[in-house]
């Protein structure tokens, strides 16, 4: 690559090469590079921009100025340009040259001469997560005869009271759809993190429900969908159902505050606008497509107060389901997740474009199992806007998650140090990795944990830099343990690790939503799907071997343990699976029902659309069964008798 180019990516956080899958180093074609510095305001597109671009970079450090953004560990010194001062959060102020060592955590004000900066002051590390165990849980996959048509909050709830006191449940992403027509399955293309999901409200436990007369009650409840000929999730049927039922109640919500949350303002102000123009902001009349222009902020309808209710129903669900899980005893709580990104056509798309990336789709580069790389259609934070406004909308993003949670399992937690970006018009395998300051993403998320007395887990599988791992370590965020790639691969049979040797601070698990489920892996469940899609990336017959070999690696290691005999049953396998689990020092041990159901079907697989019911799959079994079922007890007092590791 052209110095000048490869010196100018390198100014702006693009990476210039990688290393791939096989460790070894890819060079990343130039017009990969200029397409993302494109992306970055930087044009890159001739040798005369370039140079313009590298003098501006000189410029800059010439001048001296701070970035937008500072950010000190607790107990840390900064020596600054000059005399400043440095306003407190709570409006006391410091006056020096430096930052100093005794500064609170929080959000403060850095004044200097010519500069206003924002100056975050994080923790250097949480408190240590206690030793526990819980449930990974699906929740529109859960149902109940309460329930319509896929899980809900007040399914939570009972799932909470009833699952055999865990110190913890993992929830999928419960973020915001775009209430229009169809509703997409995925929860990881969200239209906004900063909000939940109203498909997940008992309609039943809203304080409206309860203040309606009986008639009126009765045409809610007529509501309640049926069962669907395919047995499927219909997630567009579900909220036809609950918007005609809550649009019954509305009249009785009272006046809705729309003054002392603007965020949340601005959110049902695009639900309403969507309604009327389509899901795609970008394809709104274009006096539309900027929140703050004239024609939004004139623009005036019931329904913004209306899908602002709904938000507010939502928050006092979410926090019953806490609430239950602190009088339930629970060390830790409800865990949300995070997911890596937003659909760029929905309403963080349309509110926060000053600090995304417009035109980018994150992704993935080729690895063993995607070997045309991935591209995920989601949008990306600019690292270089996020410092300009001070981290508000990621600070705003985790607050808001934090409120009703007590922990937070990150997806793709690589992507707070570096994230793949596709430029358009590119494939998934043209793009390259855009850097990120993990020092701010990492502390940010950290300080906003603290503050909420919240744990943090990063998904940290895959292709994942050491550094990566090293840095959740060092601040007591736990990364992940499955069971199945805790192997030893460089052994030439690819042997399991022993429980012993699983690592600390971790979540471990025996699969992930995107892996086969336990009974889906003794079985070559997934082998026998993919077979049927045209999926496998070799011929059948070795990817059935190698699914046999991987089974008999995993029995052999029970086996090691004393765990099955030779005349074991699957269902006993499965529970010896996590009696192995409950052995290793893992922090967190989980277990999910899709495992201890024996349930074959994996709720996602990865390289299909609708070849693939992804999502749409409830549990075989009802909530009232699963809480009685045999197998769900033995696995809950297995994992609720793990020794103690220090």
């Amino acid at each position: 690559m052209d110095a000048d180019l490869a010196a100018l990516a390198t100014a702006h956080g693009v990476a210039t090469w990688y290393e791939d899958w096989h460790r070894e180093r890819k060079d990343v074609a130039d017009e990969s590079v200029v397409g993302v510095l494109g992306l970055l305001g930087v044009d890159a597109t001739t040798p005369k921009a370039i140079r313009a671009g590298l003098e501006a970079v000189r410029e800059r450090d010439r001048l001296g100025r701070m970035p937008g953004t500072v950010v000190v560990r607790a107990g840390e010194t900064r020596e600054l340009p000059g005399p400043a001062t440095i306003v407190l959060e709570d409006g006391a102020r410091r006056e020096g040259d430096e930052v100093p060592s005794d500064l609170p955590l929080g959000w403060h004000t850095l004044h200097l001469a010519d500069q206003v900066v924002t100056l975050v002051v994080v923790p250097g590390e949480l408190p240590e997560p206690p030793q526990t165990w819980g449930w990974m849980l699906q929740l529109y996959a859960l149902h109940s005869a309460r329930s319509w048509g896929m899980g809900d909050l007040g399914d939570l709830r009972q799932f909470l009271a009833d699952s055999g006191g865990p110190g913890l449940v993992l929830l999928n992403p419960l973020h915001a759809i775009t209430p229009t027509l169809p509703v997409p399955a995925s929860p990881y293309s969200p239209s906004s993190r900063r909000f939940a999901n109203p498909l997940y409200l008992r309609i039943a436990d809203t304080a409206e429900y309860r203040r309606a007369d009986p008639p009126l009650r009765a045409a809610v409840d007529a509501l309640k969908p049926g069962p669907t000929a395919d047995g499927l999730i219909d997630y567009s049927a579900v909220w036809q159902a609950k918007r005609a039922a809550l649009e019954l109640l509305w009249p009785l919500a009272g006046e809705v505050d729309l003054e002392s949350d603007p965020g949340l303002t601005d959110y049902a102000r695009f639900c309403a606008l969507a309604e009327r123009h389509g899901a795609n902001w970008q394809e709104w009349p274009a006096e539309l497509r900027r929140p703050d222009s004239p024609a939004v902020r004139e623009f005036h309808s019931d329904r913004v107060a209306f899908h602002a209710w709904l938000q507010r129903l939502l928050n006092v669900q979410l926090e019953e389901a806490n609430n239950a899980a602190r009088a339930g005893g629970m060390p830790v709580g409800v865990v949300h997740d995070l997911a890596v990104g937003i659909d760029p056509a929905g309403a963080d798309g349309w509110l926060l474009q000053d600090v995304l990336a417009a035109g980018v789709h994150a992704g993935a580069p080729p690895d063993a199992f995607n070997q045309l790389g991935q591209d995920w259609g989601l949008a990306a934070w600019r690292p270089d806007r996020l410092i300009e406004t001070g981290y508000a909308a990621y600070r705003d993003m985790l607050q808001r998650i934090f409120r009703h949670a007590g922990g937070l399992r990150v997806d793709h937690v690589a992507g707070l140090w570096r994230l793949w970006w596709v430029p358009p018009g590119m494939g998934p395998a043209e793009g390259t990795y855009v850097h990120y300051d993990p020092e701010a993403m990492l502390g940010i998320l950290a300080l906003e944990a603290q503050r909420a007395g919240a744990v943090v887990i990063g998904e940290d599988l895959g292709t994942v830099l050491p550094e990566m791992t090293e840095g959740l370590e060092k601040r007591n965020m736990l990364g992940s343990a499955v069971l199945y790639f805790t192997r030893d691969w460089d052994d030439p049979d690819d042997v399991f690790y022993p429980p012993a040797e699983y690592k600390r601070n971790a979540l471990a698990s025996i699969s992930t939503h995107d892996l086969p489920t336990a009974a889906g892996f003794l079985t070559g469940e997934q082998v026998r799907v993919r077979a049927e899609l045209g999926q496998l990336a070799g011929p059948v017959e070795q990817e059935r071997r190698n699914a046999e070999r991987d089974r008999d690696q995993l029995l052999a290691a029970l086996r090691a343990e004393k765990l099955i005999t030779e005349d074991s049953t699957d269902d006993e396998i499965i529970v010896a699976m996590h009696e192995f689990l409950a052995r290793t020092p893992c922090r967190f041990v989980t277990a999910s029902l899709y495992d201890v159901l024996g349930e074959l079907a994996q709720p996602n697989l990865p390289g299909t659309m609708d070849e693939y019911p992804n999502w749409r799959m409830p549990l075989t079994a009802g909530l009232e069964e699963i809480v009685e079922d045999p197998r769900f007890r033995a696995v809950a007092a297995i994992l609720a008798q793990r020794k103690a590791h220090r």
